[in-house]
């Protein structure tokens, strides 16, 4: 269909950029990415995919924004506090972007709908911030076939991983033992690192629907604010895995 001439003004950096140029940017636009989760890892994923004109963005959240949300969310404001996450985000991802057609969910990823919900995507970013999710998101994604991308915080130290149901080392491949509890008490995090970990879950999916670049499977990238470092672990697919062996 191509390119009108404000979508080329719009995304002008992109198309001087041989990997992605108007072809790839026509891909972008027919790209489907859901976002489970509007925290700190949601917003910065979110607000990226929107900006890169990612078409179809599906915005998934039960909770409402809280002012302890502020420090790190940086899709909602103060006067969110009270409105339900999707609608925040969905507020902020329009005026960002009017290109990008917005679904919201305003509940839970939950095991009756997540088949017929992943069927209209093209890929998953995990920002989720419990156990119980972390587990049960690669399961639907395995049972579907979509490619996700999972990232995990803790106080000063972010984790990222991008998964390809059935070819490449999963989520439980790594965490192969039952739904750990969740701790009573928040542990942090540092503001900033959620922002890092979500921008890299984003620039994951950008790459995966334009088909560019090297995805980080088999890897488990960790970020250490602190120490101002990022580790790379190679991560092999587990035989005795619970989810990807069978």
């Amino acid at each position: 269909m191509g390119l009108n001439d404000s979508q080329r003004q719009r995304y002008a950096r992109h198309l001087v950029l041989p990997a992605i140029g108007e072809a790839g940017q026509e891909k972008l636009l027919a790209g489907r990415v859901l976002v489970v989760g509007l925290g700190g890892l949601g917003s910065p994923a979110a607000l990226y995919l929107a900006a890169a004109g990612v078409g179809t963005l599906g915005l998934m959240d039960a909770d409402v924004v809280e002012p302890s949300n502020l420090q790190r969310q940086i899709l909602h404001a103060t006067p969110d506090i009270g409105r339900p996450k999707t609608e925040s985000a969905a507020e902020k991802i329009r005026a960002l972007n009017p290109d990008v057609r917005v679904r919201r969910y305003t509940e839970r990823f939950a095991r009756d709908s997540a088949p017929a919900l992943l069927r209209d995507y093209d890929f998953v970013v995990d920002a989720t911030d419990n156990f119980a999710s972390k587990y049960f998101i690669p399961e639907a994604c395995h049972a579907a076939g979509r490619a996700y991308s999972h990232a995990g915080i803790q106080a000063f130290v972010g984790q990222t991983l991008t998964v390809l149901p059935g070819r490449t080392a999963c989520y439980r491949c790594l965490f192969e033992g039952p739904v750990p509890p969740d701790p009573e008490t928040p542990r942090g995090p540092l503001g900033a690192v959620p922002g890092v970990m979500g921008a890299l879950q984003a620039a994951e999916a950008v790459k995966y629907l334009l088909g560019i670049g090297e995805l980080l499977v088999n890897r488990l990238l960790v970020y250490d604010a602190l120490a101002a470092t990022f580790r790379e672990i190679p991560v092999r697919r587990n035989p005795a895995c619970p989810l990807c062996a069978a």
